[in-house]
């Protein structure tokens, strides 16, 4: 923690209080939340925070390479705070995000000299299906 901290010290961004527990809630976490989940939570503790910190601290993140914001769903923005490039599947019937790190470019067989004037910097493929969990609901 003390490391992202002093990321955020170098870059001049001012680390409230509520800042810090919202970076704090955000690290390791890989339940992928939405900011509707992270404000909830961090509300327990921090009752006069508002939504637009929660927000404006996620867009910092964002725009600092803290995050990644994973669209889903259009109407619900999740935030991932592993920044390391890979992928998700995502269960259709209970929303879970799972991610996966195996790397996709060369089964893909997209080469940067096919696609003109393309400088690739990453890529990222969401997967559909269902959790195994919702798979042996349906099979009970």
């Amino acid at each position: 923690m003390e490391a992202i901290i002093e990321k955020y010290k170098k870059s001049g961004v001012k680390l409230t209080p509520q800042r810090l527990a919202i970076i704090k809630f955000l690290e390791g976490n890989t339940s992928h939340p939405t900011a509707d989940d992270i404000f909830k939570s961090i509300k327990k503790d921090y009752p006069t925070i508002s939504f637009a910190t929660v927000y404006n601290t996620l867009e910092m993140l964002k725009t600092n390479n803290g995050l990644v914001e994973v669209t889903i769903n259009p109407e619900r923005k999740h935030y991932d705070p592993n920044v390391e490039t890979h992928h998700h599947a995502i269960c259709k019937s209970c929303g879970l995000i799972v991610d996966i790190f195996t790397d996709f470019s060369k089964a893909l067989g997209v080469v940067e000299d096919e696609v003109s004037g393309f400088v690739f910097s990453g890529n990222h493929i969401n997967f559909y299906g269902r959790c195994g969990d919702c798979t042996s609901e349906r099979d009970s």
